[in-house]
């Protein structure tokens, strides 16, 4: 939550239910645990009662939220440690089902599911963010933290704060996890399933999620190990589809049945042939931490994950031969109309990927004149394998040529030093806080051609892709108190990005048959500066107003700027010129604080030049389809977040919010169809409420509703059917949990997500109605 001014634990739950059903309130307001650390009614530095401080500058007097680890378990089904960012104002997590991690996209204010880059997630401060690329396929490393490690979760909203990247023009996600002060273990189980009805599909749908953890303190060490794995077996998200229109009329092919007629999101005539993806995922996560106290003031921690994942995705055919057989290639008719079908229809995938992380810092927090950190860490795709078929089904089911995609070299890694100087001391009017980072991103990709996708070994190249980025950072931000009831903040980032070692590779051979040379892509570098500013002033007790006004650019990244592919020997679709994004934002704020009840009123404004998306441009011959630069967004809103403790019954907790956001493109050169429509991802309304009851101290439960207006998927908007596969459309989604505790052990909890078993899409469907069952043992 934004900054509450009191100790008491932060309000759980619902803002009106009419609102969050009328428009759309994304609320969750638990700040269990930040208050100030001098008297309620000034302005000082926020920390965390009996917690560890935050690693996000939550002293800049701009919107800031949390959610502790206990309100997780208390209220949220939570599965995936996205599923922590639930209830928060204007925050939406695309996630398509129990275990989806190559899609789950992080939305936020003027920011929609396609640009992942737009965000940071850390855990610990060690950066979980994919910034390989921006879309569905560099969604942030969710599976390095587990539900029940969590300790609690901070937003900061903006990018206000000079410590940070560009990248930072959304927001900031940072997950605290358990470090325990003596010995403590927990082990939890899981269990949950939906029966999912769509098209032709007609199953159930379960999987279970196992973790435990162990911990103790022992003089100065503190450790922490915790292992989790999770088997969930998800519904179809993806389709075969034909335009009517597109077959030829006639008695050509293999009358078959079991198409579904539908509507696509352009509101054309079209048909379902069948599945292309149904995922298996059966997910590992392991990690250990250390943290070493060298004195009271000076602490050094390591931090060790293992992910693993083996993924498999199935597909399947609606039609039906006249024998009743499936019928997976061909040309087939329907209807008196003849379509071919191809092995690209429907597609089985293996996926492995070993993926581990390591952290490293050493912090001196004397609170006193000086302070520092250094921090390092490291992202390794250790092994990242995704095999296909190029034959069709059935016969591919068992065996036949394919492709094996090999990403393993892939990563990135960081490094950061800062440094805080209080000329006061503690009790000083000043704080100037200063650092230096370098982030290094690199992509290595290898498409090869394999006789046996299921086991066989790669054989001649089919495709490579690499390509290398850094930003070299420098920042400093000086924290000004004059009085009591003012505070400011004024920040400069100095960055110097580069882009090197692009290349691309095709199929052609040396003399020998060997593989050709990859062609080499053009190297760039740029420099810019972001100024950043925040001021808050309280001009009466309870009520605190805010400004903040900050400058994000957000460079291209490895995938966006080394695009493209060969034809004839030479590369096509590539824009090696791509500009950086460069965003204006600024928001106002009002904060009202009356006994237990907090209010808060937030204005804010985007101004973004030159943003990347993918995009035709009309403007040549022929007309090229790339990631492109869009020449102005800009978007505008207001945000209301409400949080109240002890509402009309004893032990009930409420929190809402509703956010309004009128996002539109008004420059596009290239694509002038675009102009003056939405920007694709970015609902003009959305709102989240939540309800906590505490009946005793054995009994509670919780309420949440969801709501999201109407989205579009194409920058000119052409795409009005929200409801189909690849539409984005409107939903009011309510979940439902309980939660006994048998004694100080034993505690047991049931929930249901999507309680109305309602369908809606976000390109892809949505769950329905998922039970969840729990059963957790704290020593």
């Amino acid at each position: 939550m934004t900054q509450p001014r009191t100790a008491r634990t932060a309000a759980w739950v619902v803002g009106p239910l009419v609102l969050a059903c009328a428009s759309e309130a994304c609320a969750q307001e638990a700040a269990a645990a930040i208050t100030q650390t001098a008297d309620a009614r000034t302005l000082d530095r926020i920390t965390i009662i009996g917690n560890r401080p935050s690693t996000l500058p939550i002293s800049i007097p701009t919107t800031t939220e949390t959610i502790s680890g206990e309100q997780i378990e208390r209220s949220i089904n939570a599965t995936d440690a996205e599923d922590a960012l639930k209830y928060f104002p204007s925050l939406l997590v695309r996630r398509r089902y129990i275990g989806d991690y190559d899609h789950a996209v992080l939305a936020t204010r003027a920011s929609g599911t396609g640009n992942s880059a737009r965000s940071l997630v850390y855990a610990d401060g060690m950066l979980l963010s994919n910034l390989l690329g921006n879309g569905a396929s560099f969604t942030p490393r969710w599976g390095l933290v587990t539900p029940e490690e969590i300790e609690r979760v901070d937003v900061l909203y903006g990018p206000f704060s000079a410590a940070y990247p560009g990248n930072s023009a959304g927001a900031i996600v940072d997950y605290l996890t358990q470090m325990p002060r003596q010995l403590e273990a927990h082990v939890k189980l899981q269990g949950f399933t939906q029966k999912f009805s769509l098209y032709q599909t007609d199953d159930r749908f379960s999987g279970y999620q196992g973790s435990a953890s162990l911990g103790s303190r022992e003089g100065a060490l503190a450790w922490w190990v915790n292992v989790n794995r999770l088997d969930s077996d998800a519904q179809p998200i993806t389709y075969a589809t034909r335009l009517v229109s597109a077959g030829t009329l006639g008695t050509a092919g293999v009358p078959v049945s079991g198409a579904v007629e539908g509507l696509d999101p352009r509101n054309r005539p079209w048909l379902l042939l069948g599945t292309g993806t149904q995922t298996r995922t059966v997910q590992d996560h392991a990690k250990l931490k250390l943290a070493y106290d060298f004195s009271p003031s000076v602490r050094a921690s390591y931090t060790l994950g293992l992910w693993s994942n083996a993924a498999d995705r199935e597909a399947g055919s609606f039609l039906r031969d006249g024998a009743g057989q499936a019928v997976y290639a061909g040309t087939v008719n329907i209807d008196g109309r003849s379509y071919a079908l191809t092995p690209a229809d429907f597609t089985p995938t293996r996926t492995r990927l070993d993926h581990y992380a390591h952290g490293l810092s050493i912090k001196s927090s004397t609170g006193g004149t000086w302070d520092w950190e250094a921090a390092a860490s490291l992202y390794d795709y250790a092994r990242d394998e995704v095999r296909s078929p190029t034959s069709a089904l059935p016969a591919a089911a068992t065996s036949g040529a394919g492709r094996i995609a090999d990403q393993s070299g892939t990563g990135w890694n960081t490094l950061a030093v800062k440094g805080t100087w209080r000329p006061g001391g503690s009790s000083g009017a000043h704080v100037v806080e200063f650092g230096a980072q370098r982030d290094a991103f690199k992509l290595r990709s290898l498409v090869s051609n394999t006789a046996d996708w299921l086991d066989g070994a790669a054989a001649g190249r089919f495709s490579s892709f690499t390509g290398d980025t850094t930003l070299t950072s420098l920042w400093a931000q000086e924290t000004w108190r004059p009085s009591a009831r003012w505070r400011s903040v004024l920040g400069l980032r100095a960055e110097r990005w580069r882009a090197f070692n692009g290349s691309l590779g095709g199929t052609a051979v040396n003399a020998d048959g060997s593989p050709a040379a990859a062609i080499a892509l053009p190297s760039r570098a740029e420099s810019h500066l972001s100024p950043k500013a925040a001021i808050s002033f309280q001009p009466s007790d309870g009520l605190t107003l805010k400004a903040s006004l900050g400058r994000a650019v957000r460079m291209p990244t490895v995938s966006e700027l080394y695009q493209g592919s060969i034809v004839s020997d030479a590369i096509v679709n590539n824009d090696p010129n791509l500009k950086p994004e460069k965003s204006w934002t600024g928001e106002l704020s009002a904060e009202m604080a009356r006994g237990n009840d907090t209010l808060r009123a937030t204005l804010f404004a985007e101004r973004t030049r030159d943003a990347l998306y993918s995009q035709t441009n009309v403007t040549v011959t022929p007309n090229i389809t790339n990631i492109q630069n869009v020449d102005a967004i800009r978007t505008a809103g207001l945000e209301l977040a409400w949080q109240a403790e002890q509402v009309w019954l004893r032990g009930l907790d409420l929190l809402g919010s509703i956010t309004y956001a009128d996002s539109k493109i008004t420059q596009n050169d290239k694509f002038p169809a675009s102009v003056d429509k939405r920007q694709p991802r970015v609902p003009v309304w959305r709102a989240h409420a939540l309800a906590s009851y505490t009946l005793s101290s054995a009994w509670s439960g919780s309420l949440g509703v969801r709501y999201s207006s109407r989205q579009y998927g194409q920058l000119d908007n052409s795409d009005p059917n929200g409801y189909a596969f690849t539409g984005f459309s409107s939903f009011v989604v309510a979940d439902l949990r309980v939660q006994y505790r048998l004694n100080r052990q034993w505690s047991a909890s049931a929930g249901i997500d999507n309680l109305t078993n309602k369908t809606y899409w976000a390109f892809h469907p949505y769950p329905q109605r998922t039970w969840h069952a729990e059963l957790r043992w704290d020593l």
